[in-house]
């Protein structure tokens, strides 16, 4: 048993840093990707804005897992080769893409009206309203919602060890499966993804405390 652990704990280090370059640059991206999406489908007329919208269902709509094995093993057929590694960034950015625009477009629709008519009675141009009074409203309401979704997406790289990406499940299962001691490799893999969220949520409060002190300011 101990040596179970010993060898989990090392393949949990070794996929530690795949994991979290995959979980960074996937919600990165799909909070970049996501806030352009929510702000076109908020101020685009709705004949525009169709295409994102049934885009951002199909993505809601289906599972992670079908979303990888069509990228992944599907994709060669319409010509799309990526690598495990390749596959799986994608897959994740767009899977908290999706997520993360409707977080915005609630956001943005979250902005009380009153404030919006201030800023026009003041003179503010288009931007200068978003920049000034939306984004800074926006941001203190979607950041629990955000913080959210980045836990998810760190649970949802396990997903990727099934299209064969090196991250940490992928790394403990295959010790699980070279010397059957299930239980231990699954307790570790338990813990390190339980720690990672806890210091997720610990930064987020952290950020929040500090949003709300500079907008008292």
């Amino acid at each position: 048993m101990i040596q179970a652990l010993n060898d989990s704990l090392i393949a949990a280090a070794q996929g530690l840093p795949m994991t979290l370059a995959l979980w960074l640059g996937g919600v990165a991206i799909g909070i970049v990707a996501g806030f352009l999406i929510g702000a076109v489908r908020f101020f685009a007329p709705l004949a525009l804005t169709w295409p994102l919208a049934a885009l951002v269902e199909a993505v809601r709509g289906t599972p992670f897992l079908v979303q990888c094995f069509l990228l992944y093993f599907g994709g060669p057929f319409i010509g799309i080769d990526l690598s495990p590694v390749v596959a799986g960034l994608v897959a994740l950015s767009a899977y908290g893409a999706a997520y993360f625009s409707e977080v915005f477009r609630a956001g943005f629709m979250a902005v009380p009206k009153g404030q919006l008519e201030a800023a026009r009675m003041l003179g503010l141009s288009r931007p200068q309203t978003v920049l000034r009074i939306m984004l800074p409203v926006m941001a203190l309401a979607v950041l629990p919602s955000l913080v959210n979704l980045a836990v998810i997406l760190i649970k949802e790289t396990a997903v990727l060890s099934i299209i064969t990406v090196p991250e940490l499940t992928f790394r403990v299962q295959g010790v699980g499966s070279a010397t059957f001691a299930f239980a231990e490799t699954t307790l570790v893999l338990a813990l390190v993804y339980w720690a990672l969220t806890e210091a997720t949520s610990w930064a987020a409060r952290g950020l929040e405390r500090r949003i709300e002190r500079r907008m008292a300011a």
